[in-house]
Formats: structure tokens, sequence, C-alpha cells
């Protein structure tokens, strides 16, 4: 919802949250607790993490979620196939959906790397058709950034 985010802020907030912080843990924590505090509209925002050949669960804010996710299936997991954010206005439109809640409607993944690889990727739910425009995709494209940038360290 064009706006509402102060991407700057919360991007700078990720910035303090994490120094001096080594475990990918706590800072994925952080990240995530901040991005379910700063962001309106949305019941789930978090992280699953590449291991092996694919996606798990890793830290998250909202209701229990699915634990595995294979590469190439639902908006993760096609995120991580491509290595590209995908922003999906309309959830049951989009072949394959995984519906961890029944309540999401709209989404957005942004691939995140680490080492030269994918790490992982930022999911984040709303039960509003078409939460996520172009400017709340490069504010976590920007948000992604700069944890991978502390990821790297």
């Amino acid at each position: 919802m064009r706006g509402m985010t102060d991407y700057k802020l919360m991007n700078s907030q990720l910035k303090s949250l994490s120094e001096g912080v080594v475990w990918d843990v706590t800072i994925l924590s952080n990240a995530a607790a901040l991005l379910w505090d700063s962001l309106k509209d949305i019941n789930w925002a978090g992280f699953y993490l590449f291991r092996g050949s694919r996606l798990e669960l890793g830290p998250f804010q909202g209701k229990p979620a699915c634990t595995v996710i294979e590469i190439g299936k639902g908006v993760c997991g096609t995120a991580v196939a491509e290595d590209r954010t995908q922003l999906v206005k309309n959830v049951h439109e989009f072949p394959g959906h995984i519906a961890c809640d029944s309540a999401s409607n709209s989404e957005i993944v942004v691939p995140v790397h680490a080492g030269g690889k994918i790490y992982g990727v930022l999911d984040i739910d709303s039960p509003i058709l078409a939460r996520f425009d172009e400017e709340d995709k490069a504010g976590l494209e920007e948000f992604v950034r700069i944890l991978e940038s502390i990821l790297e360290k």
C-alpha cells in the first residue's frame, strides 16, 4: 500500500539491530520481527533457508508455517528456481501456490544470497489482495541487500 511503510527507516533499523551480531539466527529473527512491526496488513513475515536441495523454515513472525518447500514449488520455490523476486497480487491465481495459511491472499518473496549463492528467501504474506506493489518490491529488495551484506560478514 503506497506510502504506508518508511523503508528508509526500516532499513536503517535493520543495520542498527545487526551491528556486532554474528549469529545468523539472531540477525534473521530480528529482521523478521522488524518486518512484522513495520509492515501493515500482513499475516506472515519470515525466512525460508536453503538446505540441501530444498527450503526449510527459518525465523519468522506469524502463525505456524509449512516447514519444507521444494525448489520450483509455490511462490518461495519459484523465487529460488528463477532467482528473482515474486510479487503475487493474488496467490489463488499462482500455479502451484502452497497455502500454509488460508487467510493469505497476496505474497512477495525475495531471494537472499550469501557466499555467492542462494541462502534462502524472505517471504511476506498478506490477507489483502494486491497488498504489495513496486514500492514494496524496491524497499524489500533493498532490505534484503542490506541483510546480504550483514550475512556476508
